[in-house]
This record gives C-alpha cells, structure tokens and sequence, in this order.
C-alpha cells in the first residue's frame, strides 16, 4: 500500500502481495522550482531501502584514509571518538588526548558568556584548531553545535522559525535557503558541524520536541530532509561545498513516535511503521549525501510483535543491520549527550555495546576522560574488536576528509568568519516567518487589515522574542531571555508598529484598556519556551486554557465589546483552544516565529509580500482536551481542523459557535479508590503540575520554591541542576549539617486521592546518585496535609549507594500505610534530615505493580 494525501487525509492503498528485491531510493523528483518535491503519495516499502547518495565518495580518499590510519595508536583512535563539551575541555587537552571533535550543548558559550561576540567564538574555535593541527597526528577537530532554526546559540544572530513553522509552509526551496543561510551562520562563528535536521515524523504532540519536527506526514519530511542537508552542506557532491558546514539527520529512528510522546520514551512501532513512517526523512537526507546521523534516545520495543532492541544506543540491529548496512550510510553516527549511558549495563562513560552496536563518535560532555580510559581497556580486552575501531575512525577521516578540512585554513581564516552579514539574515528570517503563518479562521473576512487601522494590542507575547522564538534560543530550554538578548530582532508589536505606524498602536498585555474605538483587537498569546523533556505534556491536558489560564483572561476582557479580536497564537503544537477561537473573529497560528516577528505582522496587515495567507497545517488540530495522538492514519480520525488545513486570504468561510466542554485536569486515570495502571510522574527534569519542588528548614518551614533553573538555598540545605539520567534531568540536594532540612514535593492547591496507587501494589521510585552518604538519620516521607504523615529511615538505603552509580530506588507505598491517608496525600515525596548530606534526585514518580519488582525494597530494611 502506499501513503498518499486525498482532501487532506492520509488513505491505505491495497499492494500487491509479491515478494520483491530490496526498493531503492535515491534523489526526489524535482517540483517548478527545481526542489524536492512533496509528493501526492509515498509507495508502502517491504523493506529498508537502499539509499543511492548523491555524495559519491572517491577512491583515492580511501587510500588516504588507510593510509593515515595505519599511522595511529589506539589512544590516538579512541580520542577521534570523543566528543566533549567545551565546558570541560581546554584546547590543551584536545592535543593531549588527541580529541576529535568538540561540541557545545544549549547554553554553553565561550567563557560562559551568553553575550560572546563572534569574534569570542571564533578565538575559541581557533584554539581548539591550533592544538589539533600541533598534534602527533595533526588530523584537524571539528566543533559540533545544536543550530536547529539558525545559529541559535549565538547572541545577535537572526533565528528563523522552528520546523513545525516551516512544514505548514508547504515550501521545501524556503527549507533550502534557511539551511544555507544557518551554515553561513555557523561558519561565521567557527564551527563545523551542524546538529541538525531534526527528521522526527511526530505522532503525539504532548511530546516536547513536537515543534522540532516538520510535520507528521512523512511525505513533507522526506523532502525537507533532502533539502535542509543540501542548503546545510551546500549542494555537496563529492566535497561539502565551499560555504557549507557537516549536517547531521537525527534522531535515528523513531524519537517522534513514543508512547504519549514521552521525550527518550518507548517507540512501539511494528518495523513496517518504522520503514514507512519514521524512516522516510532519512531517505531524504541520505539521498542528498548527509554525512552524520545521530542516534536517537528513545527505545525500539514491542513484545506482542517481538521488537526488543531496547535504547537504540546500543541496537546492533538500528545501526549496523539496518543504517550501514541495508541503508548503505557510508558517513559516521553520532550518539547523543551521554545516551550511551541509557543502555543497559553502561554509564556515561563505558558502554562497549553501543559501539560495537555502530556508533562512531561517542557525545561524552564532561566524563570524556573515564571514557577513554575505559575504552582503551576494552579494545585491550576484546570487548570491542580493533576492527570495529578502525572502521568507527575510517568513517571519521572521510567526513573529515569530504568537508576538506585537512586542507582548510583556521576557522577565523574560512569564507564568512566573522561576517555580520553572515550571522543576520533579517529579510530571509522574515519572509520565513510570513510563509508559516496559518490562517484557522477569519469570519467577516477581518483579515487583512486595513492599513492605518487603528489598533489595540494585548497578551503576554507580543512584545515577548523570548515567546516568539521558544526552546533551544541562546539558553537549552529557550528560559531566561529577556528582549535585550536580542539586538537584532523584532517582536511582533514592534513588526505591527512597523506596518500601521507607532500612532495607530496602542499596546496593553493585560487587556485593561477599553477596545471601544479601535478597529480591531489583536491579542498575541500561547506557549511559554520549552525544550526536550521539561516540554512534555504526558498526562497533562490539550487544553490551553488549563495551561495557559492568562490567556483566556485576557480574551475575556476584550472579546464580545464590538471591536473584532484577532488571536495570534505563538506555540509549538496544535493546542485545544476552542475558548480561545471562539473568543476570536480571526484566529493565526504563528509557530515559533524567530526573531522576525515582523513576518507576523506583515501578515496581519497587509500580507506585504502579496499573496496573503499561504500556509496549511502540517499537524492536525484537536478538538478535544486529550486526543493525542491525532493523525489521518488513525481509524477514529477526527480532527478540528485536518492535516492540510489553512485559509488564503479573501477565502470566504465561517467557522462557528465551537463546543466549549471542559476537558479533564489531566489525560488518562491515575487517582480515586480504583486500581491506578498508569505512572504517577511527580518530577520529571521539572515539576510536574500539580506538584511544585521545594526545600523548608528553620529559615522557612513553610517553604522555598526550587526556581525553573533549579537552585535554592537556605544556610541549612540548597539545591542545584545536575545529570542523573540525561541533561540537567535532576536535582542536587546538599543539606550543610548546619541544622534541619528538607527537600520535598508538594501539591500546596490542596490534595490527590492517591488510593489507586496503594490498591496496585504501587511504588514510590526515583533514581539517584549519592554523593555524600548522611551522617545523621535520614528519613523518606509522605504527607497527608502535616502532621498527617508517614516515614520510613533511609539512612542506611542512602548509606548503601553512596559513591555508587545511578540507581532507581522503589519503596513500596504498603511501607507507608501505617496512618497515612492515601484519599488526601499533598506531598508525595520528602528527604529530611538534620545533618550532612548530599544527593542527587530525579524522575520521582509513583509507579503501579513497583512493588512487585525483584529489586524493590523491603519495607523491614527501612526501619
């Protein structure tokens, strides 16, 4: 059968039953335009195909590359392996150990300084350049950054729209040229390599990382995928071009279809799904000669179809089975930051499965040096074939080699080094952000505006660029940005004031002004920034209003008075919004714009660029609180608005009254005096609503918030971020000694019937690490609303682990059922104690049928 788009949904097409030879694919059929084209259907593959590069590698490279192999060490080899964080490397080590490749993860800037200047990045870049080439080998480092929409990393550069913004442009050339114009941006600053395109085909938009992916209809991500690896690498075909940089396809395979769109979570796909849905972006962009992939978090599982390959850092069958070999992929896999560590039986920095599973340069940020060690010994041992090393840095020295970096000048010496030119791209950014606009409703035909109206602007993001351009935006999660931060951008009122003139504007976020006289509202809201992890909504509700209740508010002060209300709304997915629409004559889904929120306005105005409304969904729109996933291959498909949606400017259609039923406060059942079957996610790399960290001592029994940046601090007890499974996943604790203290989680609106979880058996786990083993009774607790509670002694559980790896904890809820009432609980989870101590928290969550587990505790060891 085949995938195809008939009146916006995706329909089955009988094949014929016959066995056939592996499929091949190469380049995509051109459109008008002489891009990729985004095809009507995609054929059902039976099989992995076989990808026909356009990059066509050359024998001579070859010989060289033997050539200079049989010349290193071991240690020599391990070091092209490692990839630290420039956090945790000096350029002196990278000769030392003859390190191969660098990266910086979001937030990481030369000297800490989020305000570096190009000329800070490159002197950094130039470093690590030098002591590379002084080397015994003097094979050249490469510099890997995370520039997904842009070089976004880096202050004052233009940042275009996210993926999800660019898929509803339907528009695979604009794909190009925001790749080509983001490897400008790179080589302005000095790096090399590109981690990205994001090729997920997202299927549930709860997960957090939605808006990372074009769409979730493969047919756009297989062209997008060729093009954004040809604007990146500059239309290579034998070299990467001139003014390009190395881009990576990640995250192979499958991150966009996890189970409720947990972020690292299981993909239970049949592999005929992972084939046809979640494969076709890296047809894509293997076709046009991608020379990284990058392997993805997320486990491959399925016990009813027989998948068991786990965390696909260490599935022999993903990367060597299927990716080199089937696929054919002659470049180098990348994994990700310390996703070695996710495999069973590996840390961060040992893990022989995962390279003997295929992996080639191994993202190690800071444990980079126990790597190594532990690697060499592996090699020596035989746990990992010299073999299997030779190839992984065979594979390195090409893509070396293919972007010419042996022969290249420094990187403050390269084409468009600190180029102002280069790293702003104002006009292509904003005419980006006018081709994602998608036009939902426009009752009365509002849209356009008139120029000169005279308006009334409200919501928390209209003069808000750290709104309008999200997660992965100079910080890792897009958080702690204000205006300043960026020079050279343009919110979306100043965009508005640009087109009807600063006199004809009046700007009020909250919505007090009286809209009476003006022409029309417009009221810019949604999202607030998030990234991986912390941006997903697992249980959590669709329903904006629940998420966001500022933004009802503000359409509530200003909808129903005469004057019509434009909704502008900025986010990362399709939200249930129907309060919102119904509040509003016109309703805009603007994406994550970037920093061109002028490209928003235009729109509104005047659609300046003259062809008004253009973009259509790449994701479908709910209608409903909790209907993710949502997609056309659904049975029960039922979409507000279908994938493929959007109206031109002029087009005559009147949406009505929507239905307003409030939708539960969260998806799927995990209270009352039943039998709870779900997880109970009381903190997952943040606070999970209705649950808020704090820590209490004599300085504030009543309790300090942990801020989102997860620091506190009272003289008795503070916290900070820190890595327990995945980056900044956790909390550090570390209780002074000076006195008393708690670190806890604590619903302060009022209290859960949690019975369901007793009645299954259920345990309370989180996974930790203990840095300091407590020098004083330690206690574990849960409250009822205080002084209803219980508590079991964790003083020698904590004593046990210190020192030790990461472990998961499970205590069983019964250990507590001594007094504690499971139909009132407000604080799931508490550590006490009044002396020394020191660990590290995260993923706490109560988990139905813990403790049943073999390695659950026994409640008589916690006494």
């Amino acid at each position: 059968m085949s995938l195809s788009l008939l009146g916006g949904a995706a329909q089955a097409i009988p094949a014929q039953a016959a066995e056939a030879p592996q499929p091949v694919i190469g380049q995509p059929a051109k459109d008008k335009d002489g891009c990729a084209k985004i095809e009507n259907s995609l054929p059902t593959l039976a099989d992995w195909p076989k990808v026909d590069s356009r990059f066509k590698g050359k024998a001579d490279d070859e010989a060289r590359i033997a050539q200079i192999l049989k010349g290193m060490t071991l240690e020599e080899k391990v070091g092209q392996m490692t990839q630290p964080e420039i956090t945790s490397i000096t350029p002196d080590e990278v000769k030392q150990y003859a390190i191969g490749s660098v990266l910086n993860g979001g937030g990481a800037w030369p000297g800490g300084n989020k305000h570096a200047t190009q000329q800070d990045w490159l002197n950094l870049a130039d470093a690590y350049w030098n002591a590379s080439k002084t080397s015994r080998t003097k094979i050249p480092v490469i510099w890997g950054i995370d520039a997904v929409h842009g070089n976004n990393n880096v202050y004052g550069a233009t940042v275009f729209p996210h993926n999800i913004g660019l898929g509803a442009a339907h528009d695979p050339c604009l794909v190009r040229d925001v790749a080509g114009a983001t490897a400008r941006q790179i080589r302005a600053t000095g790096q090399d390599w590109a981690f990205s395109p994001t090729l997920a085909v997202v299927q549930d938009d709860r997960w957090g990382r939605t808006y990372e992916g074009f769409s979730e209809d493969p047919r756009i991500t297989r062209s997008y995928g060729f093009e954004a690896i040809n604007g990146l690498q500059d239309g290579a075909t034998k070299r990467i071009g001139y003014n390009g940089v190395i881009a990576t396809a990640k995250h192979f395979i499958g991150d966009g279809g996890t189970i409720k769109g947990q972020d690292q979570g299981v993909n239970p796909s049949s592999e005929a799904d992972m084939i046809n849905i979640h494969g076709q972006g890296y047809y894509g962009a293997l076709a046009a000669g991608t020379q990284t992939v990058m392997v993805s978090f997320n486990s491959w599982t399925n016990a009813d179809l027989g998948i068991n390959e786990g965390k696909l850092h260490g599935s022999d069958k993903a990367l060597n089975q299927i990716l080199k070999g089937k696929m054919g992929f002659d470049g180098l896999v990348v994994s990700d930051w310390n996703g070695i560590g996710q495999v069973t039986g590996c840390t961060n920095s040992s893990c022989p499965q995962a390279i003997n599973a295929g992996i080639d340069i191994v993202m190690v940020p800071a444990d980079w040096k126990a790597f190594i060690t532990n690697t060499i010994a592996q090699v020596q041992s035989g746990q990992i074939p010299m073999s299997r090393i030779d190839d992984a840095v065979t594979r390195i020295l090409r893509v070396k080699i293919r972007d010419g970096l042996f022969e290249s000048q420094k990187p403050s010496d390269r084409s468009y080094a600190n180029s102002d030119e280069a790293l702003k791209d104002n006009w292509l950014a904003r005419d980006a952000a006018r081709e994602s606009q998608t036009l939902l409703k426009n009752n009365g035909n509002v849209l356009p505006l008139k120029p000169k109206s005279k308006v009334l602007v409200v919501g928390k993001s209209a003069d808000n660029i750290q709104n309008q351009t999200g997660g992965w935006t100079l910080s890792w999660q897009g958080t702690g940005n204000t205006n300043a931060d960026f020079p050279n951008a343009t919110s979306i009122l100043t965009g508005i004031k640009q087109d009807l003139g600063d006199a004809n504007v009046t700007f009020d976020a909250t919505g007090n002004v009286d809209p009476k006289g003006y022409d029309a509202v417009i009221a810019v809201i949604g999202e607030t920034p998030y990234a991986e992890g912390v941006g997903d909504l697992t249980r959590k509700t669709l329903e904006a209003s629940k998420l966001y209740p500022e933004d009802l508010a503000v359409l509530d002060k200003v909808s129903g008075k005469g004057t019509p209300v434009v909704t502008v709304y900025v986010g990362g997915r399709p939200l249930y919004m129907n309060k919102e629409i119904n509040r509003s004559d016109a309703f805009v889904a603007a994406w994550l714009p970037g920093t061109e929120g002028g490209g928003v306005a235009d729109m509104l105005v005047k659609g300046k660029d003259g062809t008004g409304y253009q973009g259509t969904l790449s994701y479908s729109w709910p209608k409903s609180a909790c209907q993710s996933p949502l997609n056309p291959w659904s049975p029960d498909y039922d979409p507000l608005f279908k994938l493929g949606y959007g109206l031109k400017s002029g087009q005559r259609v009147t949406i009505g009254q929507l239905d307003e039923t409030p939708g539960p406060a969260a998806c799927g059942s995990t209270g009352g005096g039943g039998t709870a079957t779900e997880d109970l996610s009381i903190y997952d790399r943040t606070d999970v609503p209705p649950y808020t960290s704090q820590i209490g001592s004599a300085s504030n029994w009543g309790g300090t918030v942990i801020g989102p940046d997860g620091t506190a601090s009272h003289p008795e007890i503070t916290t900070v971020p820190t890595d327990v499974n995945v980056q900044g996943d956790g909390l550090k604790a570390t209780w002074t000694g000076t006195g008393a203290a708690q670190l806890y989680m604590q619903n302060t609106a009022g209290t859960n019937d949690l019975r369901s979880y007793l009645n299954a058996d259920g345990a309370l786990e989180f996974d930790t690490t203990v840095q300091q083993a407590p020098v004083n009774r330690t206690v574990i607790s849960m409250h009822c609303v205080y002084p209803c509670f219980s508590e079991v002694n964790a003083t020698k559980l904590f004593t046990d682990l210190a020192g030790g790896p990461k472990t998961t904890v499970k205590i069983p809820l019964s250990c507590f059922n001594n007094g504690l009432d499971f139909e009132h609980i407000n604080t799931p989870f508490l550590v006490y104690t009044d002396a020394a101590f020191q660990a590290s928290f995260a993923n706490v969550r109560w988990v139905p049928n813990g403790a049943k587990d073999p390695d659950a505790r026994p409640c008589s060891s916690l006494t």
